[in-house]
């Protein structure tokens, strides 16, 4: 649909987003291309400035466009759509999109497990953990912040190195012969902190996901993770079975 109708029923401003959609869905439009100004958008479709400006706060507020002060208005990349209907993890989703994933290891440490770290992870106090926070990136655009907590004794022997290297999972798995039986997810909108949108490249108290993951080899949490997704790079789906 490249036209608009001025005796249909739906607004007119409707139609427009449906044309500008449709155009951003079959490509022809493509990831921060520039739209047409208000002006050309009224000259071409002979409608008025407040119907485009109408149709422009819509498609930003639902995320297809973005705007940049001084410059225009631009097409949103893709979010990166993750189903939540099986384990996954961040590398794999990534190459699946066709998207190239690295990790940059911002903090690695081994500690002693605090009392909120034992009760989170089912184990005891003081007993080592890993500790280390990761900047999860596809393309080298940075994508999520991730603190996560390792047991020490089940995963002897990794370093720094390894996790910039290598996916945890894989690791986990070819060198620890790891079975993950399953994770537990909770979502939670958040404003970014000042320090995560400087890692992440965003305004502080963009609107985020904070993430929070527990994943278990039999009775055993082998994981304990925290993540910062980036609110305009994300976009979750739950499917429900009966």
């Amino acid at each position: 649909m490249n036209t608009i109708q001025k005796d249909s029923r739906i607004p007119l401003y409707c139609q427009l987003m449906d044309v500008i959609i449709e155009k951003i869905e079959t490509k022809e439009f493509k990831e921060n291309d520039k739209l047409p100004s208000e002006r050309e958008l009224c000259e071409q479709y002979e409608i008025s400035r407040a119907t485009v400006r109408q149709a422009i706060q819509e498609l930003e507020k639902e995320g297809y466009i973005y705007k940049q002060h001084g410059k225009g208005t631009f097409v949103s990349p893709e979010k990166m759509k993750q189903d939540l209907l099986e384990f996954y993890s961040f590398t794999e989703e990534m190459k699946k999109l066709g998207k190239t994933p690295s990790s940059k290891v911002i903090d690695f440490e081994i500690i002693h497990a605090d009392e909120r770290i034992s009760r989170k992870m089912n184990i005891k106090i003081n007993e080592m953990v890993y500790k280390f926070t990761r900047l999860r990136l596809a393309d080298n655009i940075p994508m999520m912040l991730e603190t996560s907590y390792v047991p020490y004794d089940r995963f002897p022997g990794i370093k720094r190195a390894d996790l910039e290297e290598n996916a945890m999972y894989d690791i986990f798995k070819k060198r620890f012969q790891a079975e993950f039986t399953k994770a537990e997810e909770s979502f939670r909108p958040v404003s970014t902190r000042e320090d995560e949108a400087k890692l992440l490249l965003i305004e502080t108290d963009s609107p985020s996901m904070m993430i929070k993951r527990k994943t278990y080899e039999k009775e055993n949490i082998i994981e304990y993770t925290v993540g910062i997704a980036r609110g305009d790079k994300f976009k979750y789906r739950v499917v429900l079975m009966k």
